[in-house]
């Protein structure tokens, strides 16, 4: 007798179960996504087991979940990568859906939103120290978290349930299909690169929001069109220009915009940072409506980035792994339409200056 399909994914669900409830006996403190590289899998395909709470798998109609998520009231968002995790409280005013574009735009909840990477959505229900702790989970295709939303205490209950209920997929199978995560593209040889085409049309930048789309046009890795820009666009600094950065905007009460994304979602922290602190290998902000967590250990190259605008230059720090991801993005507090802040743009200067790179692999 032969086996379908169905019946091997529920066989390798089945296995996969056991797997993570052995792992959370003998590892319950080790996070989710931590244990998912582990094993070897997702932690869509972990969480999809049902081990963790009472779960409910959504309808990935994220045009109709946004804008009602600001119903929920009082929440806590997390957009992380595989180095930083970025969260923030507050309420999702201002939502704006644009086909496969989002925007939350709330002086708290402030958020750039992918949604072609958008894929599978979960209602989660888990008891934490006695209390139901209530959230919702995004991932995309390969099951790799994009957002989190959890619901605060003083949160709409019977808001989140309604929303549950409306939005409940008529599948709740432990089974979850994901599709291989893509590998990188191999960026092109240095000599193919035309870089003085690259640095003039940096130096006719408008907009910051045009440099993606200038290191389309030139087919270059964002590391690599740093390096190539040469350091009036783009100066190297040490690894550890993160703390030092962060120390120094907190003690003097600099109002300071930090993005940390991925690929299907940026968050944005805009206002001063008050609690810097260092645990491990983690850099730490830990305020009370905003927390930042970062892999120092895993910066292995940072750039002090200037880009011209109209409103004039725009200066960045920004921080890059092993492979060339972004891990996070630092700007002085300012809007469309305003000058850059001085006293930022001075302690990057300072930054060049105190803590210049040893060197900057290729």
């Amino acid at each position: 007798m032969t086996t379908t399909s169905a019946e091997k994914s529920g066989s390798t669900t089945a296995a996969l179960r056991e797997r993570w409830q052995a792992f959370r006996e003998s590892q319950p403190r080790t996070r989710i996504r931590d244990a998912a590289e582990q094993l070897g899998v997702s932690e869509a395909e972990l969480l999809a087991t049902g081990l963790n709470g009472e779960l409910v798998r959504l309808e990935p109609r994220f045009d109709v979940l946004l804008p009602r998520l600001e119903s929920l009231g009082r929440v806590m968002a997390l957009t992380r990568n595989a180095s930083a995790v970025h969260e923030k409280k507050g309420v999702y005013r201002k939502v704006e859906v644009h086909g496969a574009m989002a925007l939350v735009l709330d002086e708290d909840i402030d958020l750039r939103l992918f949604l072609s990477r958008w894929c599978f959505a979960f209602a989660l229900r888990e008891d934490v120290s006695g209390e139901v702790r209530r959230s919702l989970h995004v991932f995309d295709a390969a099951g790799t978290a994009v957002h989190k939303i959890y619901l605060q205490p003083e949160g709409d209950v019977a808001a989140f349930e309604a929303l549950v209920t409306e939005l409940k997929h008529e599948d709740q199978s432990h089974v979850l299909n994901v599709v291989p995560v893509a590998a990188p593209a191999v960026p092109l040889p240095d000599a193919d690169i035309d870089a003085p085409g690259l640095v003039e049309g940096w130096r006719a930048l408008q907009d910051t929001h045009e440099f993606f789309a200038l290191l389309k046009r030139f087919k270059v890795a964002r590391t690599q069109a740093l390096r190539l820009a040469g350091p009036d666009f783009a100066l190297p600094v040490a690894p550890d220009a993160l703390g030092w950065t962060l120390e120094r905007a907190a003690s003097s009460a600099m109002p300071i915009m930090i993005f940390v994304g991925n690929p299907g979602a940026i968050q944005i922290h805009t206002g001063p940072v008050r609690t810097v602190r260092p645990m491990g290998p983690w850099m730490n902000v830990l305020d009370p409506g905003f927390n930042l967590h970062v892999r120092a250990d895993q910066v292995h190259s940072a750039w002090v980035v200037r880009k011209p605008t109209r409103d004039g230059t725009v200066t960045s720090l920004e921080l890059f792994d092993r492979a060339g991801e972004n891990i996070g993005l630092l700007f002085g507090k300012r809007k469309p339409g305003e000058l850059e802040s001085p006293a930022w743009r001075a302690l990057m200067e300072e930054l060049g200056r105190a803590l210049p790179a040893v060197e900057v692999a290729s």
